[in-house]
């Protein structure tokens, strides 16, 4: 094997890979990344042309389990539901503190009849503009804004389920409006 001056080399028999420095006589001095300077014999280098991830990238997989792991991903069915990305997305929080500055002086009615008439409103807002998606936080608390929305949802046509658990927890509701084109 013949190395120059500028050539990548690895050592066999420890994770260091740098550029040949230098060579004098049988003795090749190599620059690692992190700028120290080492000196090997020729015998214990070798020569890198392709780094060794661009070369895994065309070599045969012989492990059973990763075999596995690759043919269970091409398996994987797609789904039929493709999500737009230019998809409108409403949503409301229905907190009471969201929708007025103050609570002072209303009854646990009020609040929730103030709710519900947003929820009521933004709904209609949506069927009228075509937005084909609604998400109503509603928190968690006893569930008694989330029944009355589900009471609400029935009287529209709308399907409504528990929305994305990853982004809004537990206190929200996902409204699709079917929409007439």
């Amino acid at each position: 094997m013949c190395l120059e001056i500028g050539n990548k080399v690895a050592v066999l028999d420890a994770d260091i890979r740098g550029v040949v420095t230098k060579i004098v006589g049988n003795d090749i001095f190599v620059l690692d990344n992190e700028g120290m300077e080492y000196r090997f014999l020729k015998e214990e280098l070798v020569k890198i042309e392709v780094e060794q991830k661009e070369l895994s990238k065309y070599s045969e997989i012989n492990n059973p389990i990763l075999k596995a792991k690759q043919s269970e991903q091409k398996n994987k069915k797609k789904s039929s539901f493709v999500k737009d990305r230019n998809e409108i997305v409403m949503e409301v929080d229905l907190h009471a503190e969201k929708l007025v500055k103050s609570t002072r002086g209303m009854d646990n009615y009020d609040i929730l009849s103030l709710q519900i008439d947003v929820a009521k409103h933004k709904l209609e807002y949506c069927i009228a503009k075509k937005i084909s998606k609604l998400v109503l936080i509603h928190g968690v608390g006893d569930g008694v804004l989330k029944t009355e929305l589900h009471y609400l949802l029935n009287n529209y046509p709308v399907k409504y389920y528990e929305a994305s658990y990853k982004k809004y927890g537990q206190g929200a509701t996902e409204v699709y409006v079917y929409q007439n084109y």
